[in-house]
């Protein structure tokens, strides 16, 4: 008796273990999950737009905590923050010419700033010379083309009298301090500050965005230190558990991306999707099989720059979004419109350029992902494959178009069945190489007119 007793223990023991590891907020199955993150990965690429009253400087969307500004120095771009231009219908137009299924925009950033109505601060566009809910009207612009519409949200904030100091607060310690300095000038600026009182007000204003506007399809809340990060925040200090509760309460179908923090803590599904962000596309090939988006800006800055001149090019825009689309991802794309609340040109000339290759090429992008592996190229062609399960066609993206009128497909032999560009539909004959594996397609020597052209294999 004694025996099965010690071994009944034990299996107790293990499986108590064994439950501990696996830590989960709901009670949702892989197939629920892909059921209802379908649109998502379908869609493939989206508009982020990073607008607030760092527009008005325009350098820099962290400029208040870069140049270390208190909140009277920061005052007058509230004070003379007024739209004038703003047409939410003109860009959610450009959204979709860009082929974007769904777009983002900063409700909130970190200098607190609110674009929309809340009643829980005087800090937002009504009391500004816009006197506007601006996040009313782009939700409105956006879903009446069509596009599924996500709110950012920023779990920071440097303009709120309870939020406490941490390593990128614009009132942080000076640089060179020791750690015992650093926490005496912690203590200081934190007396009298209450992050339960902030937790309270992120539950408010969540609660506010997330039903005033009817249904949200993601929120993108940003943003969570590593949790050895000594000076920084962390999911407790969000009250992290709760509030995701909350935001599913509020809207049961919601994408929420993985800024919480909660797979610190072990859940499993603290959040739907990983967000690697400003990598290049190489750094993207690890997530493939995962539910991920890469969020981007056109150039090196997410609010309006105006002297910022590093922005990517056509080929590195479709390169980012082919492998994303390659790897299993999604692409967000940035766009920080001006004061006055215009694109800027170089950002519209980015969305007009995408706008003319999507328009012929966005089948292979839409409802696509990686092919089964016996459909997979050497690195060294150094070309991106694309695949619709359901029309089982497979697209073969020409990063690097072969200026002899010839491309080898090791192994295809049997493979294919036919071959045309994707932008006319216009054969692309093949023939089987000398070896009896592989495939030899034949180009035309004048390339496309696409900066990447594709190639549709019907297999």
């Amino acid at each position: 008796m004694k025996k099965y007793f010690t071994i009944l223990v034990l299996l107790i023991f293990t499986a108590q273990i064994s439950f501990s590891q696996i830590k989960k907020l709901f009670n949702e199955t892989p197939q629920q999950k892909a059921e209802r993150l379908k649109w998502w990965t379908d869609a493939r690429f989206g508009m982020f737009i990073h607008w607030g009253l760092y527009s008005l400087p325009a350098r820099h969307e962290w400029v208040k905590s870069h140049e270390r500004l208190t909140d009277s120095a920061y005052q007058k771009y509230f004070d003379n923050f007024n739209p004038d231009e703003f047409d939410p219908k003109k860009w959610a137009k450009e959204a979709k010419a860009a082929g974007m299924k769904y777009a983002v925009l900063t409700t909130k950033h970190h200098e607190g700033f609110c674009l929309f109505d809340s009643k829980y601060t005087d800090y937002k566009a009504t009391n500004t010379k816009a006197h506007r809910d601006l996040v009313r009207e782009f939700v409105d612009a956006f879903r009446a083309e069509g596009i599924k519409v996500g709110f950012y949200y920023s779990l920071l904030d440097w303009h709120h009298p309870d939020y406490t100091m941490d390593d990128v607060h614009p009132q942080r310690p000076a640089d060179g301090l020791t750690n015992v300095q650093k926490d005496s000038a912690y203590e200081r600026f934190n007396k009298g500050h209450d992050m339960k009182k902030y937790q309270q007000y992120l539950k408010n204003q969540i609660t506010e965005l997330l039903t005033n506007y009817g249904k949200i399809d993601i929120l993108w809340l940003d943003w969570t230190w590593g949790k050895n990060d000594k000076y920084g925040k962390h999911p407790e200090d969000w009250d992290a558990v709760n509030l995701i509760r909350l935001v599913r309460k509020l809207q049961p179908g919601i994408i929420v991306n993985n800024r919480l923090g909660l797979d610190q803590d072990g859940y499993s599904d603290g959040g739907d999707f990983q967000t690697p962000e400003q990598v290049s596309s190489k750094e993207l090939l690890p997530y493939k099989g995962k539910y991920w988006e890469t969020c981007q800006t056109f150039s090196g800055s997410w609010g309006y720059y105006r002297d910022e001149n590093t922005w990517k090019n056509q080929r590195e825009l479709l390169d980012l979004l082919i492998t994303s689309t390659a790897n299993g991802g999604n692409l967000i794309l940035n766009v920080g419109p001006t004061a006055r609340g215009e694109f800027d040109y170089r950002a519209t000339r980015a969305l007009d350029s995408l706008a003319y290759w999507m328009h012929e090429n966005n089948q292979s992008i839409y409802n696509a992902t990686f092919p089964p592996a016996q459909y997979d190229l050497p690195d060294s062609l150094n070309e991106r494959l694309t695949y619709n399960p359901t029309t089982k066609k497979l697209y073969l993206h020409l990063l690097n178009y072969p200026t002899s009128g010839e491309l080898i497909l090791p192994k295809y032999n049997g493979k294919i069945s036919y071959a045309q560009f994707l932008n006319d539909h216009s054969e692309v004959p093949f023939k089987v190489a000398d070896n009896g594996k592989d495939l030899v397609l034949k180009l035309p020597k004048a390339k496309p007119p696409y900066v990447v052209p594709v190639i549709e294999f019907s297999l």
